[in-house]
């Protein structure tokens, strides 16, 4: 008998296969039990009639507890009622293991209470979903930078000095020396770029922030892109096309799941390039005449971006900010030294921030004062200061975060469902 995967049924229906997963919930009518069977894949509805499978069988399926492993067969019909829209029915059912009392029931519970039980959480149809649509786009990344003749060229986790910065690091002894927790891969992009001309690292990355929002994990990956001989327009362009690419990818592969989340599609379909831009100065503007007193020279936080991207119906460039608050490696704009060639792209409908990027500096001399000002070891970046004296060149990259990316094409609320475990600000289990 032929085992198949839940999605693979619209080839099997009039035949009898076998199918194995969990058991996701169960009813019964009388002489009938329906059987709601995961797989992974999606759902099956098993019938077991008392009158065809015998009373063995019967008393079995009754027995069955929701979430024990299972193997069922039978004919496979489509069934558009059902949940997963086919229905099996059933003639052979064999319990692998039977779960004990399952502590996730099927209502509603606090967040709290799935937190600490997200390892049983993610078996349920929405985190799965969202959890499919991750897949779908890590994938979608990969094909993307193949594409466009980018080499993966994986960037060190355990790293020696900071990328942006001394402050919201998670250090580490290594051997008795200080080590930390990379907050990015993109100065290694570097060294690979020019190398290999196009290159991209995906992984994780860790910011010890004490932020408890909605937005902010300890612990995210990042996909990020660095590229010889590219220049501040090129780079923008090509993050015009990474997102454009990745949500036509999940609009193509996911409808099910996306149709499971209740997201409108609708505010989708659009992501096209070109995306609108707006410089720093035009986005302070925006604020103050929105009602919030921002000054000019300071960092966006969560708030401003929401109120920012709220006013656009495509995700949106805010390019040029004041050297000040960007970090040492960004490369000013010829037009006003105060500013710098960076640009962060934020997701429409509040999401905020998706992409930061920017020209680096590829001078020698300005690297090494613009390491000065921001008070960092000359010594410790030797080696980064080597990829301007040898073959220096006009070179740009971004780093795009993907649970922020999937929290806003999915359209939830909290970006702690974006990823399978994980860690906040008071949480690092399970």
């Amino acid at each position: 008998m032929e085992t198949v995967l839940i999605k693979h049924l619209d080839h099997c229906t009039g035949r009898v296969v076998q199918v194995r997963g969990w058991l996701y919930n169960k009813r019964s009518s009388g002489k009938i039990i329906f059987l709601i069977v995961r797989d992974g894949t999606g759902l099956l509805q098993g019938v077991v009639l008392k009158k065809k499978t015998g009373d063995d069988v019967f008393a079995l399926a009754e027995k069955v507890t929701q979430e024990s492993s299972l193997k069922i067969c039978g004919v496979v019909r489509k069934e558009p009622r059902a949940p997963g829209g086919f229905e099996m029915e059933v003639s052979g059912l064999e319990v692998i293991h039977m779960s004990e009392p399952y502590p996730i029931s099927l209502k509603e519970h606090g967040v709290d209470f799935l937190a600490e039980r997200r390892h049983l959480w993610i078996r349920s149809p929405r985190q799965s979903a969202l959890l499919r649509i991750r897949s779908e786009l890590e994938q979608a990344c990969r094909d993307f930078f193949s594409e466009k003749d980018f080499v993966l060229a994986d960037a060190p986790i355990i790293t020696p000095n900071a990328c942006e910065g001394t402050t919201n690091l998670f250090e580490v002894d290594y051997h008795g020396e200080k080590a930390y927790l990379s907050q990015s891969g993109q100065l290694y992009n570097e060294a690979t770029a020019m190398a290999l001309g196009r290159v991209y690292c995906f992984g994780p990355t860790f910011r010890a922030e004490k932020s408890k929002t909605r937005r902010h994990l300890m612990e995210f990956w990042m996909v990020e892109a660095e590229a010889a001989f590219f220049d501040f327009e090129e780079n923008i362009k090509l993050q015009e096309e990474l997102v454009s690419y990745l949500v036509k990818r999940v609009l193509e592969n996911n409808r099910k799941e996306l149709e499971l989340l209740k997201r409108d599609t609708g505010k989708l379909a659009g992501v096209s390039p070109p995306f609108p831009r707006i410089s720093y100065t035009e986005a302070v503007e925006l604020l103050n005449k929105s009602g919030i007193c921002f000054c000019w020279g300071e960092d966006f936080g969560a708030p401003d971006e929401a109120v920012i991207s709220r006013s656009f119906e495509l995700p949106v460039f805010v390019h040029r900010f004041p050297a000040k608050i960007k970090a040492f490696y960004m490369k000013p704009d010829p037009e006003n030294p105060e500013l710098v060639l960076g640009a962060d792209l934020l997701a429409p409908e509040g999401y905020g921030e998706i992409i930061g990027g920017g020209q680096r500096i590829d001078e020698l001399a300005l690297l090494v004062q613009r390491l000065e000002e921001h008070g960092l070891s000359e010594e410790a970046f030797e080696w980064y200061l080597d990829l301007r004296r040898y073959g220096s060149v006009p070179h740009a990259g971004f780093g795009l975060g993907l649970e922020r990316l999937l929290a806003w094409i999915s359209g939830i609320e909290h970006i702690r469902e974006t990823i399978p475990f994980p860690r906040t600000l008071y949480r690092m289990s399970p």
